[in-house]
């Protein structure tokens, strides 16, 4: 085990806000041992940034690790030239000009129809009603999983985040887990036929079309599921509720003096979708006074990284106008995140300007609850808007 200094935490605070935790951590041990969470937390920016690059150190690799217990050994669990052949295998999905040329249209149709059918209503909640089925059709397309419907998308990736976060061992979360696997790997059997006979751009094709195993498919759609449906689910909610809450800050792109993307990458960094990214010691290594040992578990706080005041003026706002290029949000080594691309366009060039365009004078109608340190998002929000 690290030497690193103890820090306790109450589990149940931490998951429903992390963030003044966090900033202690940052202050008084920016590396730190957390026996709650049997883990060693980096929470300065440049720490995480500087260490996330030695992979040779700072492993991805974690065989008994839950993801990969529970999902298979996907991309983001290897390292080095494995990894770098499974990503190249799925760039013709994810490249900007893949996003640009095939996705962003289906991304306008869904978002359309989505809104179209809730807008009638003068009201909904914005998680459940129109960023849950957004990010759910989104990813039907992107995965070739067309078969499934967004709610079951929504289901099997929420099982799969809640299992990779199950620190605590609880059964029924394992078990629902298990189901949720096994239903994705039902849908992949499903479409393989047809993916076959008619090649296209989703994920599950161009995996087939690099020959990759069938291990190898079913790790990596459950890795684009679990991290392509909360995260960009959670963004454009939270990003909306936090214009919503900031008038200030959505009068700058009304005004044309701040973007949807600023927008999107403000509120990435401010509220951190993703929270961490765990690693594995794979040898002895010292770093700050810290000693770390074989097969200690690390993780990478990215969320406190992106509140780092040595990294960002106004690093506890949310703030349209300040420079918000050094965050972490998407990752800072070679395992930067592959669909960033994907989310920059359905969230930021999509679904948050239909959003306000579309329901007019949409405003908040009751309180909206966060919850989550591994993963973050809103868990509801009411909103209203012109009929």
């Amino acid at each position: 085990m690290s030497n690193a200094p103890r820090y306790e935490i109450d589990p149940k605070a931490f998951w429903a806000d992390p963030y003044p935790d966090l900033a202690r951590m940052r202050e008084t041990t920016p590396i730190a041992y957390v026996p709650q969470l049997d883990a060693t937390l980096i929470t300065r920016r440049d720490d995480i940034f500087e260490n996330e690059k030695k992979t040779d150190i700072f492993s991805s690799d974690q065989p008994d690790g839950l993801m990969t217990v529970l999902m298979g050994q996907n991309m983001m669990r290897k390292d080095g030239a494995a990894h770098q052949a499974e990503r190249r295998a799925i760039f013709p999905t994810v490249s900007p000009k893949t996003v640009q040329r095939v996705w962003k249209k289906h991304f306008e149709t869904a978002t359309a129809d989505i809104l179209d059918r809730v807008q009638p209503n003068g009201q909904a909640d914005m998680v459940a009603d129109i960023a849950r089925p957004i990010s759910g059709e989104a990813l039907k397309a992107m995965t070739g999983l067309t078969n499934m419907t967004w709610q079951e998308m929504d289901r099997v990736s929420q099982g799969m985040i809640d299992g990779c976060a199950n620190y605590a061992g609880d059964p029924e979360i394992t078990a629902t887990c298990h189901d949720c696997t096994a239903s994705i790997d039902a849908h992949i059997a499903q479409r393989k036929p047809a993916l076959h006979k008619a090649p296209d751009s989703s994920l599950l094709s161009v995996m087939m079309q690099a020959e990759l195993s069938d291990a190898q498919i079913s790790a990596n759609i459950k890795l684009a599921i679990s991290g392509g449906q909360n995260e960009p689910r959670d963004a454009i909610a939270g990003a909306a509720w936090a214009l919503l809450t900031h008038p200030d800050q959505l009068a700058k792109i009304t005004n044309g003096n701040a973007s949807w993307l600023i927008a999107f990458e403000e509120y990435a960094r401010w509220m951190s979708p993703i929270g961490m990214s765990p690693r594995r010691i794979v040898k002895p290594y010292e770093t700050k006074g810290v000693t770390f040992d074989l097969e200690d578990r690390v993780f990478l706080m990215f969320s406190s990284g992106n509140r780092d005041a040595a990294s960002f003026t106004n690093p506890d706002a949310f703030d349209l106008s300040q420079d918000a290029s050094k965050a972490i949000s998407f990752g800072a080594g070679p395992h930067f995140c592959a669909g960033a691309w994907a989310s920059k366009c359905l969230i930021a060039e999509v679904a948050l300007p239909m959003i306000f365009d579309q329901l007019a004078g949409i405003e908040l109608t009751g309180d909206t609850p966060f919850g989550g340190w591994a993963f973050r998002g809103p868990l509801s929000m009411p909103v209203r808007w012109q009929v």
